[in-house]
Formats: C-alpha cells, sequence, structure tokens
C-alpha cells in the first residue's frame, strides 16, 4: 500500500529564525491522529536562518539524527563535543539517560536546512550514544547509500533500534529498485526535486508512507 502525503498537508511554523515543516505532530502542530509511523516519532525538514539556531536544550530516550540537506549546522553538547556539518553529512545521537546540546546556523548569510529525525529506542536509559560521518556526493549518487544502520546493520551510523536509513541523488533517466524484507514498512520523504515511486509522483518536500509492499522501484 502507498500513501502519499503531500507538503501542503503537514503540518509549518515560521518563527522568523526558524521555518519548519512537521511530518508528524510536534511543537506547534499538533495532530492526535498523526503522532508516528512505527517508532520514527519525529521528522521536521527545518530551515534556520543566519546567525540563529536551537540554544543548549536536553533530550532523553530518543535517537535522534540530523541529515544536511544544505548550509552548515554548528553542534556542541554536554559531552564536550563540537563540529560543524555540512551538505550530505549526518550527526547521530542516542540520548538515553540524558544530553544537552545545541544547533546553530554561525552563518552570516546563508540559509541551514536539515532534517530532524527522532526514533524512538527499543528501551529507556541505553547508554548514551554521540557521533557523527561525513558521507560524499558519489557515495549516494545513482544509488542507495544507507547512512544509519541498527548495531547489527552494515552502516556506518549505528542506533540502537532496529531501523535502516538510505539517501540517494539520482540524475534524470536513472531507476532504482528496492526489496522491502516481510514485515518492514518504508517511510519516504522526497528531499529535493522529484520522482516516480511505484506510479506515484512525489515532488519536493512531499513524503509517502509504503507498508505490505515487496519492491519499490524510483526513477
Amino acid at each position: 500500500m502507498l500513501r502519499k502525503l503531500p507538503k501542503e498537508n503537514m503540518g509549518s511554523s515560521n518563527l522568523g529564525w526558524l521555518e519548519s515543516r512537521f511530518h508528524f505532530s510536534f511543537a506547534e502542530y499538533r495532530n492526535h491522529d498523526n503522532v508516528n509511523f512505527g517508532v520514527l516519532r519525529v521528522l521536521n525538514d527545518d530551515i534556520i536562518h543566519p546567525e540563529s539556531g536551537f540554544e543548549m536544550h536536553p533530550h532523553h530516550d530518543m535517537e535522534i539524527v540530523s541529515y544536511i540537506v544544505d548550509g552548515e549546522l554548528t553542534h556542541k553538547d554536554s559531552m564536550g563535543n563540537s563540529e560543524m556539518l555540512k551538505r550530505g553529512e549526518v550527526q547521530y545521537m542516542s540520548a538515553g539517560s540524558g544530553v544537552m546540546h545545541s544547533e546553530h546556523n554561525r552563518h552570516t548569510s546563508d540559509d541551514l536546512r536539515l532534517l530532524q529525525i527522532w526514533i524512538v529506542p527499543p528501551e529507556k536509559n541505553l547508554q548514551i550514544l554521540y557521533g557523527s560521518h561525513a558521507y560524499k556526493k558519489k557515495q549516494r549518487e545513482n544509488k542507495l547509500l544507507n547512512i544509519v544502520s541498527s548495531q547489527n546493520g552494515d552502516a556506518k551510523i549505528k542506533l540502537y533500534q532496529d531501523v535502516d536509513i538510505f539517501v540517494s541523488e539520482l540524475d534524470d533517466g536513472k531507476v532504482l529498485e528496492f526489496s522491502i524484507k516481510e514485515k518492514r514498512q518504508i517511510y519516504f520523504v522526497q528531499i529535493e526535486g522529484s520522482s516516480d515511486i511505484n506510479g506515484v509522483v512525489l515532488n519536493d518536500g512531499d513524503a509517502m508512507e509504503v507498508t505490505k509492499e515487496t519492491n519499490l522501484r524510483e526513477c
């Protein structure tokens, strides 16, 4: 089953320094009928304007992945980590018993766009994980790049939860096929451009829930 989710039907907010599109109920967008998709609890498409950001704030018992679409993300946290990430790079954290962190766009003129992804962990109070990986463009060009997996998976970034996150950047005319294992489901996000997924057209910002399917064909 394919369920298209047009971006026009998603929640949104504009705080001046921050523009957000909410895939699930969060912050200013309250929708008790749209809280999660399996263990995927939050997916926010955020634009942080220059010289602004999220000040130090806490997280606990949540696995958080930040995927940088454009611009520069500066991260600092209570564990002493400090770094800047750019397009295609990924920062992750399994907050466990609790972590404080901040996220800023320190650039003086360019916006920062990122996807904030929150995943419910399999247990509470797990050991805190933190890290990042600077994936290269050639790794996702015209192929699926597994950027996040479970501890038993093959990705460079490993979370506690049994999930996989893939990204791809397709040229016009290219086709990708993906076999879906039994009892697995997919939340697909069209980050940029447009594509045809099993006959359903998605445009920039749209998403799709995929359940009870065995194969996806993207072009």
